[in-house]
């Protein structure tokens, strides 16, 4: 439980960061943080997954890089949800959904348990 509320507060902390980053991704608070990182964490794992699979071909065909359309569109409907936070574009979407891809891969590296 401590493992999955810390990957979330990571996951919090890489939405304010984005928006220092990314021309285009603003998040103005962190409860405007909380919710959406709450939210796209909903959808990602409803929606994403069944658009996941319903484009698995399409992912198979651009070796998963539609893995990454899938995951900014669940992005820009979080903005649309979310009035305060917003996404200017697919291509803000697009790339802080390959940064938050790579964060949550470095996550998953770093607490993996060990295998003998």
């Amino acid at each position: 439980m401590a493992k999955a509320l810390l990957h979330f507060l990571v996951v919090v902390a890489m939405f304010l960061l984005l928006t220092k980053i990314i021309p285009g991704f603003y998040v103005p608070s962190w409860g405007i943080a909380i919710l959406a990182a709450l939210l796209f964490g909903i959808l990602n794992s409803t929606l994403g997954l069944i658009l996941k699979i319903l484009t698995f071909p399409l992912i198979l065909i651009t070796f998963g890089l539609f893995y990454f359309v899938v995951n900014a569109m669940i992005l820009l409907l979080v903005a649309w949800i979310i009035p305060s936070f917003s996404i200017n574009g697919f291509w803000p979407a697009f790339l802080a959904a390959i940064v938050l891809a790579a964060v949550n891969t470095i996550w998953k590296m770093a607490t993996a348990e060990a295998k003998h």
